[in-house]
Formats: structure tokens, sequence, C-alpha cells
């Protein structure tokens, strides 16, 4: 096993907006972090009746359906990220808007059980490309959204991502 996916990263090896979610993941083994996390988050998702899934909290938030929706979209350009990274592709890589992405889907025209599944899919996929890295990998860099970045900090911060939004969907959504 890669030495690198079991330390955390350091802070120059990402934008300090992004401490924000490597902040909510613990040191260790990043790749049982996420197998472990994704069943936490599908059993949290069962929990919610399908008919929660247009529920916002506010009018101008997102419902259920484009948290989980936006949770996806945001694992595959991370992903993408890292496997262009891993592969040492030196092109930099422009950001995304999230809001841009979450109107420009139709996350509320599905039920909320194949949006979570659809997000423990990509998950998987996301595993088995952190799993089969070696150790240069894990450390290579590259320019995503005009900042310098490491393998290892997209992955923290894909996880940490779904921390975040997890706790959200339990405060915001799931408030009794």
């Amino acid at each position: 096993m890669p030495a690198a996916r079991t330390i955390k990263p350091e802070r120059s090896e990402f934008l300090p907006y992004f401490s924000r979610y490597t902040d909510l993941v613990s040191a260790g083994d990043i790749i049982m972090t996420l197998e472990a996390q994704m069943k936490e988050t599908q059993a949290l998702l069962r929990e919610l009746p399908v008919s929660m899934g247009g529920y916002r909290y506010a009018a101008d938030k997102w419902s259920v359906n484009e948290v989980i929706g936006h949770m996806t979209d945001t694992e595959r350009v991370f992903s993408s990220r890292a496997l262009r990274f891993a592969r040492n592709d030196p092109q930099p890589l422009p950001g995304f808007e999230q809001d841009d992405y979450v109107r420009n889907a139709a996350f509320d025209e599905y039920p909320l059980t194949e949006l979570a599944a659809e997000l423990g899919a990509v998950r998987q996929s996301t595993i088995f490309l952190y799993r089969h890295l070696d150790e240069a990998a894990w450390m290579r860099r590259g320019i995503a959204s005009g900042a310098e970045v490491t393998v290892r900090a997209l992955a923290y911060i894909t996880a940490g991502h779904e921390l975040h939004h997890r706790q959200i969907l339990r405060t915001r959504y799931m408030r009794g």
C-alpha cells in the first residue's frame, strides 16, 4: 500500500478554501475512509422518504435531490482531475460552477433512490481509481481552477466534501 494514501495532505497541496473539507477527514487510509463513509451516507439516504427528494429547507436552496446530484457531479469532477494528474497530464483544468451544474441538471425528475444509487456507483469508481495508484501517482500535482493540487489532496477533498454535505442533509433537511 502506498504510504501517501495514509497521510493527510499538507496545506501546500491544495488551495486554502479546501481546508474546509480536508479538516473534516481523519488521518488514515483514505481508501478505507471513502469506503466506510459511503456506507454511512447510503444509510442516511435510505432514511429519507422518496417524497422528500424535492424538499428545500428554504426557497433559494437546493432540493435534497439536487444536493445528492451535486455530490455526484463534484465527485466526478474531482476524480477526473485525480485521474489526469495521476497520469501526469500537464494540461491545466478549468474550474466548474456548481450552481450552473445543478441548474442545468434535472435531478428533481429522478427518484431519490436512483440518485443515491448513482452516487454509490460513482464512489465505487472513485475507490477503484485510487486503489490502483502507486506512490508517485498519489503525490503528482496538477493545475485545476487556476491552482496547484495533488492527487492525494483530491482524495481527501472528495471525502470531506461528502462529509460536509452529509452534515447539511442531517442538520437542515432532516430536522424533525
